[in-house]
């Protein structure tokens, strides 16, 4: 029978099928090699014992440590090595994180001619809008308060300096970490702290220069002082001592400046050259000149008399950093606290609870916040305002705390803000710390403090909330982060992340 006849659709089919199954075939295969592969392989059977070979020559320089007991010494060579090594630890230089004793610091004065150092990349923090303004001269007019609206008119016409343009006024090489005015009322004479612990000092009564001549234009008279080894914190210019500047560092030190001889002295530091109690800020009180107080990044609070060497009392109050820390400007007895625990509390020095290592001033009361709490800064009226990664400013009435009793607690109800601001103080990692500053003693009798902005300006708040004032000006580039009030005048100074000066008078 002859066979059937296939046409050539059939064949193509019959062929595709057949070579479909091939390929089929040749993956299994592939994928049951790659599955072989992946097993681990067999243990290999143990060795047959062989007669110990010569041990081999030792490449390894540097002799293996080990400890006398291991090595099988005798007592007298154990005594030996013993002695040996108490020797070299001897002659080994102490770490030493901070400069002791008096420095005279004539020598240092330097020129302004610091290196430019890169802005602060102030755009990039979280929310900023550089130059866009959050309060308009609309707000200046909205106010039913007379008195009020003088003070805003006022502060709202403060102008930048126009001696030299921000970018020519570097006050340190580095970025700002503090900030402070001489108390001096003739002339604007500004204080700034380094990251790199140098003082920078600007006199702003300078003569100014002439931008219309083509010649060069001279830059500003900075001098510079090494005050410590690691970042200023804090500044003080007491107005009872106008001679004296006070400064606290992260090298576990507090200094005092005499401006008059040049010689920087040691106030307080620890004993151990070696410990370290990095100081986040230091106040003094005009009732107590010789006492001063100080926080840490430990989470403790310190109190010594200058007049006392070397000694000071030490209490841990908490287990994270306080950043922020004041004492009451009439009240020497009463600080306030504000740390990375969310809170901002208050104690009295008059009470003392606990004993030893636990022995602590009274807890008066406490406010929790959302977010950490980075400082608080408390008015000669007895209010507090305080800062917080919640992007709040929290304004808190304390003006009754005269009448405190010793050991007088606070309800909870009563520690809750009197004014809550929405302000960004979301500074990342370029820009330093946004903290409000009261004005020490204003002339004009209204209670007032100015915080930065992060959209490159600074705000000026009432201790009611009410806004009085946002400065800005030309050339400004950077967020002027660390903003100050001059004791008494309406002046305001700011400084920036590469250490560039905005002054407005």
């Amino acid at each position: 029978m002859a066979p059937e006849a296939v046409s050539a659709f059939e064949a193509r089919r019959r062929a595709n099928l057949a070579n479909n199954a091939k390929l089929l075939k040749e993956t299994n295969e592939t994928g049951a090699k790659m599955a072989k592969a992946a097993r681990p392989a067999p243990r290999p059977a143990a060795p047959r014992k062989r007669k110990a070979l010569e041990p081999a020559v030792p490449t390894r320089v540097m002799p293996t440590r080990r400890s006398a007991r291991v090595s099988g010494a005798t007592d007298t060579q154990f005594e030996s090595i013993k002695s040996e090594y108490e020797v070299k630890a001897a002659e080994a230089p102490t770490k030493r994180i901070r400069k002791g004793g008096d420095m005279n610091l004539s020598g240092l004065v330097l020129d302004a001619r610091w290196a430019n150092g890169t802005e602060a990349l102030a755009s990039f923090a979280q929310g900023a809008q550089p130059g866009v303004r959050t309060f308009t001269e609309e707000d200046v007019k909205d106010m039913s308060d007379e008195k009020l609206k003088d003070v805003r008119k006022g502060m709202s016409e403060l102008e930048l300096y126009d001696g030299w343009q921000v970018n020519d006024i570097k006050l340190t090489p580095e970025r700002v970490y503090a900030l402070a005015f001489h108390p001096i009322k003739d002339k604007p004479v500004v204080i700034a702290g380094d990251k790199n612990g140098i003082l920078g000092v600007f006199d702003a009564s300078q003569e100014k220069p002439n931008y219309v001549d083509d010649a060069d234009i001279p830059i500003p008279i900075v001098s510079a002082f090494q005050m410590h080894s690691r970042t200023i914190s804090a500044i003080i210019t007491p107005q009872y001592d106008q001679n004296s500047i006070i400064t606290s560092s992260y090298d576990s030190s507090i200094r005092c400046l005499d401006l008059s001889t040049q010689v920087s002295t040691q106030l307080w530091a620890p004993d151990d050259d070696s410990e370290e109690l990095p100081i986040t800020c230091v106040d003094v009180s005009p009732e107590q000149k010789d006492v001063f107080v100080f926080s840490t990044m430990n989470g403790s609070v310190g109190r010594f008399d200058r007049r006392a060497k070397d000694k000071a009392e030490i209490w841990s109050l908490t287990d994270n950093k306080i950043g922020g820390f004041a004492l009451h400007p009439l009240i020497p007895h009463l600080f306030a606290t504000a740390s990375l625990d969310r809170t901002l509390k208050l104690w009295d020095l008059r009470m003392f609870k606990g004993e030893g290592d636990m022995r602590h001033p009274s807890l008066l009361g406490e406010h929790t916040s959302r977010l950490s709490v980075s400082h608080a800064s408390w008015s000669r009226g007895g209010h507090i305002a305080t800062s917080s990664y919640d992007d709040t400013i929290k304004i808190y009435d304390f003006s009754e705390a005269m009448k405190w009793k010793p050991g007088h607690g606070i309800v909870e109800d009563d520690m809750g803000p009197t004014h809550s601001i929405r302000h960004n103080n979301q500074t990342g990692r370029w820009v330093t710390i946004l903290k409000p500053k009261w004005q020490a003693n204003p002339t004009d009798g209204i209670e007032k403090f100015a915080i930065a902005n992060m959209n490159r300006f600074v705000d000026v708040y009432d201790s009611n909330g009410k806004q009085l004032a946002q400065l800005d000006g030309q050339g400004i580039t950077a967020v002027p982060a660390v903003a100050e009030f001059h004791p008494t005048h309406n002046w305001v100074a700011g400084g920036t992340g590469s250490g560039k000066l905005c002054l407005w008078m």
